[in-house]
């Protein structure tokens, strides 16, 4: 019985390595693939989740809402309506390239495409809006994003865990607000547990 025990933990030990491994090789396939794959469709009631995170919190006053990626129009064509209200988009497949637009906006609300998500994050940053949504892979807010946010003034006020279909891992919805007060704590360094590692690396 002590030998079955043994090797059972031994196999459990085996299958979490095994697993982890697994796990580390695909996430890392997917960020170094030659051609980016980033026409992800998001379910419209997720899109209108996002959008109701927001309108929690304003008014019916009449911001400009933009929408970077519109694709199909899953944010897009759920966007509130109501006297006073704007909505502008781009869609690099229609011709009008995100990263060439300079308009006066209020509100970001979309879904990035993950191949270029630094770029995406500046630009935003750049259009100076009052809210960005975004809807991230868990792994793709990362410590050093939320640090150039919160330099440039914005703070995560909502957070929002979700799983979609055949999506690798888990998705965030993520709210950035301009003066917003940051609901979560981190820092960019990387732990160990060994006592040789006298100095740490930061990420």
């Amino acid at each position: 019985m002590k030998v079955y025990t043994k090797h059972f933990f031994i196999l459990i030990d085996f299958d979490i390595t095994f697993i982890k491994s697994m796990s580390s090789k695909i996430s890392h396939s997917i960020k170094h693939r030659a051609t980016p794959k980033d026409v992800f469709i998001t379910p419209k009631p997720l899109a209108k989740k996002a959008i109701d995170m927001i309108m929690e919190d304003i008014d019916e006053e009449p911001y400009i809402w933009y929408d970077p990626f519109k694709n199909s129009g899953s944010f897009y064509n759920q966007y509130p309506k109501y006297k006073g209200i704007e909505h502008k988009w781009s869609e690099i497949l229609e011709g009008k390239d995100f990263f060439e637009f300079n308009e006066n906006i209020d509100i970001i609300c979309s879904n990035p495409p993950y191949s270029c998500l630094d770029k995406v994050f500046k630009k935003c940053i750049e259009l100076k809006p009052h809210i960005i949504s975004l809807l991230l892979g868990v792994g793709n807010l990362t410590a050093r994003r939320i640090e150039m946010m919160e330099k440039a003034g914005y703070g995560i006020t909502k957070l929002h865990m979700c799983k979609v279909y055949k999506w690798y891992g888990m998705s965030y919805i993520v709210q950035f607000e301009k003066g917003g007060n940051s609901i979560m704590t981190y820092d960019r360094v990387v732990w160990r547990e060994e006592e040789r590692f006298k100095k740490q690396k930061k990420i």
